[in-house]
């Protein structure tokens, strides 16, 4: 009788590994592609969000800080009927001119105040009529509010004593009135139904919270109250606000607290009746912002990882799939000789390689399609370090995990069971 060899059990190499596991995903390219997909949206649309959502946070903090980080806005009351309906912000003139300099004065945190006049205009040059906004101010705007001239220059302190009929373009208002290499300094346009003479273009601001900043007109506060608006309250110039700048942020409680109380004291307010005017911090509006940003991030971020969920049970589908085709090769494989153990390996480690290819692809075409939307829409393109880490650790969980049963279903497969398989 010829004598039976025993065969035993053969160790293999992570280099043999890792080889077979190339040829076995590459000689099923269609199917190891559909299940990396599920991986590469989801860590694609991780990347994305959070590069799009820091990108628009970043942008919008940027045009805040532009206007000044260390102002607060004071605005006028609220107007109400017979029965106490609220007609609005800004309806009721409670606020004026004089409010604004005695702040100036008595208010040891205010560094500057200017304040402003604003009205909804038409304004006309030659065939082109435009609606814009009108700013009616004083001198101190330009380094309160951290915009200067581009071209020509302010008005002057004899400009605004005398009421003088000149005007200030936002860049906006001048290319839309003269376009964009169009002379505009020296120019006469019709607001309302006065003439101004231009004398300077402001620099761009863009735009902030969806308004943009460079379409309106300034002009002298003096000449906007007497020529366009024609109303004054019983206590002096009735103005829609102003703003107080103080040293830093740091300082804004500060400069809020003088500023309230001193109203109060102007305005012959005592507890408990309501204060006619409003106060807006921007360091609140910045800190606001973020949080709605970062609240709206980490929403998307949990329906891009159900995304990753889902990818990471395609995964085990796939490979569960996969022992079931490769039965017969399993018991071959185990009758030459394979331990369970290298099986085991091979299909955790075929799993593995799916999900970090897919991760990898995903991290590019993530950062890809960030790049695009900063790009079209024009903020900040932003990746963060961690969200590319996050993308490769979570990709080598998800393949550790979704592989780990259907390496084990392999590994246990009874050889002779295998190869009776068909």
């Amino acid at each position: 009788m010829a004598q039976l060899t025993r065969i035993h059990p053969t160790s293999v190499s992570l280099l043999e590994v890792l080889s077979m596991s190339v040829e076995a995903l590459w000689s099923n390219r269609l199917r190891t592609g559909l299940t990396m997909l599920g991986v590469i949206i989801g860590i694609a649309s991780v990347i994305t969000v959070t590069s799009v959502g820091q990108g628009v946070q970043k942008a919008t903090e940027q045009q805040i800080q532009a206007l000044g980080t260390n102002v607060i806005l004071v605005l006028t009351g609220v107007a109400r009927t017979g029965g106490g309906i609220s007609q609005g912000a800004g309806t009721a003139s409670t606020v004026t001119w004089e409010d604004a300099q005695a702040i100036a004065k008595q208010a040891p945190a205010a560094q500057g105040v200017t304040a402003y006049l604003q009205r909804g205009v038409q304004v006309v040059y030659q065939g082109e009529n435009n609606s814009t906004s009108l700013l009616g101010t004083d001198l101190n705007y330009p380094n309160v509010k951290n915009i200067h001239p581009k071209e020509g220059q302010f008005f002057s302190q004899d400009d605004l004593n005398a009421a003088r009929p000149v005007a200030v373009l936002g860049s906006t208002v001048r290319n839309e009135l003269f376009g964009e290499n169009g002379t505009a300094i020296g120019a006469q346009i019709r607001v309302q139904s006065e003439l101004y003479n231009v004398i300077g273009v402001m620099e761009s601001k863009g735009s902030v919270g969806g308004q943009d900043q460079d379409d309106r007109i300034y002009v002298p506060l003096t000449n906007m109250s007497a020529r366009i608006v024609g109303n004054n309250s019983l206590n002096g110039v009735a103005i829609s606000g102003f703003w107080v700048q103080a040293k830093d942020a740091a300082g804004l409680d500060a400069a809020q607290f003088q500023v309230t109380n001193l109203l109060r004291i102007r305005h012959n307010i005592y507890p408990p009746q309501q204060d006619d005017f409003r106060i807006t911090n921007q360091a609140d509006i910045i800190s606001a912002f973020s949080n709605i940003v970062g609240l709206f991030t980490v929403m998307v971020s949990a329906i891009a990882g159900i995304s990753l969920v889902v990818g990471g049970i395609g995964i085990a589908n796939i490979m569960l799939v996969s022992v079931v085709e490769r039965t017969r090769e399993i018991g071959v494989r185990k009758a030459v000789g394979a331990t369970n153990s290298a099986v085991l390996s091979q299909f955790l480690t075929e799993a593995v390689m799916v999900s970090i290819a897919g991760g990898a692809l995903g991290i590019g075409l993530g950062v890809g399609i960030a790049f695009g939307a900063a790009t079209l829409f024009s903020f900040p393109f932003v990746i963060s370090v961690w969200s590319i880490v996050a993308g490769f650790g979570l990709s080598f969980v998800i393949g550790l995990v979704a592989g780990v049963i259907p390496a084990r279903n392999a590994a246990q497969l009874d050889p002779i069971t295998a190869l009776r398989s068909e």
